[in-house]
């Protein structure tokens, strides 16, 4: 049976990766949503889309089984709540609130619903740390010690907006990349984060109020360290995940992207070896598990879950630099 989605935002996301992800696995997309009448329309126009709507009320009334949201991050709260009473499954964007207590709402609405839920945490689908967490399980690097993940990019003019300008709306560095850090952390570790420490900085791109640059450091639950560095201003920076252990090392690079690049090369007493990566579609690859998830296969690529424990260690992020100490991660979903 095909899904019927239903996309509520009319973003950049959607319409670089998510329709053509959708449509990659056989779904239908049924209706685009935006506060923008105008704009609406136009997306849907340009991409084949039956229905362009400005309501919540008349996309969710269109027919459709599910629902993807992209729109700013002081919306999903409520327009999730509202898919989760109407029947539909949700895959929603990171962060999945702008507080740990929001997103837990959403999953709890989820469940009593009967629909699935999911956080579109796309770098948990790249080839590259699905090969470096099959290293690790498989004890190629021994007992894993310290991470290091470059997440410091330039966030290109036409997506600065409200992630650079306004606080209300979830902008900064930490809710927009650092949420990535953690997810993925997790993810190729295994392993749960307990604490941070962090600074943020200011470096110009930011308005006032407003991180642009973020260093910091996690314990995690089995005692590994992770340092972290993520930036929106940094042009000429490269990306990079490493995992090192008692008996090797993995480092990752050009892999924290949407796009499915990159290598990993494990470095060990025997030498080193290039792991074989698949260059599977991110988002492709996140729609199918979300899709075999409503038919009762599985769970999503990240669940609902994840998207609370990602946003638990953002939020300890952003409060040990206010702080100038070190927090706790909230450790309840």
């Amino acid at each position: 049976m095909s899904v019927r989605w239903g996309l509520i935002g009319a973003s950049t996301i959607a319409r670089e990766w998510m329709i053509d992800a959708i449509r990659a696995n056989g779904g239908e997309i049924a209706a685009v949503m935006s506060s923008d009448a105008e704009r609406a329309r136009s997306i849907a126009r340009d991409h084949d889309i039956p229905a362009g709507v400005d309501s919540l009320d008349a996309l969710l009334g269109s027919g459709v089984d599910a629902v993807y949201i992209s729109t700013t991050n002081d919306l999903h709260h409520a327009q999730t709540l509202a898919a989760a009473r109407a029947g539909k499954h949700v895959l929603c964007e990171k962060p999945l609130d702008l507080t740990v207590a929001g997103a837990r709402d959403m999953v709890a609405a989820c469940r009593e619903a009967g629909v699935t839920m999911g956080t579109n945490h796309h770098l948990r689908n790249a080839g590259t740390h699905r090969a470096m967490r099959e290293a690790i399980v498989a004890g190629r690097i021994g007992k894993p010690l310290f991470a290091r993940v470059f997440h410091a990019v330039y966030l290109p003019p036409h997506l600065q907006g409200w992630r650079i300008a306004s606080p209300g709306a979830g902008a900064g560095v930490v809710m927009d990349i650092t949420v990535h850090d953690a997810d993925t952390l997790r993810f190729v570790l295994g392993d749960e984060p307990v604490e941070v420490a962090a600074f943020t900085q200011h470096g110009g791109m930011g308005a006032q109020g407003v991180e642009d640059g973020v260093m910091g450091t996690v314990r995690f639950a089995s005692g590994v360290l992770a340092q972290f560095h993520d930036a929106f201003t940094t042009q000429y920076a490269g990306t990079g995940f490493e995992v090192h252990g008692t008996e090797g090392s993995l480092i990752g690079r050009d892999c924290m992207t949407q796009k499915p690049v990159g290598e990993v090369l494990l470095r060990t007493a025997a030498g080193e070896e290039h792991l074989p990566i698949d260059r599977v579609n991110l988002y492709e690859r996140s729609v199918a598990a979300f899709h075999a998830a409503i038919r009762g296969e599985g769970r999503p690529a990240a669940t609902g879950e994840d998207g609370v424990r990602s946003l638990a260690m953002a939020a300890a992020v952003l409060e040990s630099a206010a702080t100038g100490r070190a927090v706790g991660v909230d450790p309840q979903i």
